[in-house]
Order: structure tokens, then C-alpha cells, then sequence
């Protein structure tokens, strides 16, 4: 189906949809999403590990998931924090970005989350998820060596503690 805007839909899914735009430009709509950046009392960065089909492997990245219909990016961060680490915490909005510019309008809203307590969500029927606290020198040096594998976020939110932890 092609609308008046030269637009073609390729692909309509539950998360993604795929358009392609004059004949020429694949564009991929994709959710929002939250990821979180959490320190202990130690200085260590909350990550989670967990099997990624898309890339076929297991990925060490900060706590992060889509936001549901009605959700406000900071309610998202939240509830994937109590669903991924068991914990609520209160919520700051660091930034948001986009994931892949280039081709997706996917946006990521990165939350510093501080005053944590134990609060547990169930898990995602389908998420398998081990929670890691790490240096965050430890998670660099992994995202230098290729032993953490992780996403953009992770990127970010270990670069951001490490330039906390070292004020």
C-alpha cells in the first residue's frame, strides 16, 4: 500500500514496521525505548545479561525495554527495572537518542535511576535475564576487549559512570 506521500509499507508488525519511501529509502518505525543507569553503594553499574535472538548471543547491557501504550518514558523505565533487577528507584531523565538514525526513528530515553529499593515485577514470560553489578572500568575495558557485547546504551551509560565514579 502506497500512501500520498510516496510511502510504501512493507512490513507491519507488533514492534516494527518497515516502509520504504520514494522508491528508495528503507525506513524502519520502531517503539521508543528506556534504558537505565544504575550505580550501588560501591560504585558498580547495574547491567543485565541475557540471550539476544537478533545477533544469536548473549549481551551485557544496562537495563532497558520498549514503552508500552500509555506509558510515559519514565513509568517504562520503572517497571523494567523492577522486571529485569527487582528494584524501583526514582528517575532522572540523562538523554534520549536515537538508536539508529540512519535508518530507524527508534528513540532511547536514558534515566539515571538513584534511591533504589527492592520492588520485583515478574519478568517477560520469554526474557531469561542473569542481573550483573560491575565496575564500570570493568565494563570499558570489556567494550574495548569485545568481551561486553552489549548496545549503544551500554556504551553510553558505562562512559557516563565511569566520568561519575571519577569526580
Amino acid at each position: 500500500m502506497t500512501d500520498t506521500a510516496g510511502t510504501t509499507i512493507l512490513y507491519d508488525g507488533h514492534i516494527v514496521r518497515l516502509e520504504l519511501q520514494d522508491n528508495k529509502w528503507e525506513t524502519v518505525r520502531h517503539r521508543d525505548a528506556v534504558a537505565i543507569l544504575a550505580l550501588d553503594d560501591q560504585g558498580r553499574m547495574l547491567c543485565v545479561r541475557q540471550p539476544r535472538r537478533a545477533v544469536g548471543c548473549k549481551t551485557v547491557e544496562a537495563p532497558a525495554g520498549l514503552i508500552d501504550d500509555g506509558e510515559t518514558p519514565e513509568q517504562a523505565a520503572r517497571r523494567e527495572l523492577q522486571e529485569e533487577a527487582g528494584l524501583d528507584a526514582d528517575m532522572e531523565l540523562l538523554t534520549r537518542f536515537y538508536s539508529s538514525p540512519g535508518f530507524c526513528d527508534e528513540q532511547i530515553y536514558l534515566f539515571r535511576a538513584s534511591n533504589t529499593r527492592e520492588s520485583r515485577l515478574p519478568q517477560d514470560d520469554d526474557e531469561e535475564i542473569e542481573v550483573l553489578w560491575l565496575p564500570p572500568a570493568e565494563v570499558l575495558s570489556g567494550l574495548r576487549d569485545g568481551t561486553v557485547t552489549g548496545s549503544c546504551t551500554t556504551v553510553t551509560a558505562a562512559l557516563y559512570a565511569v566520568q561519575e565514579v571519577g569526580r
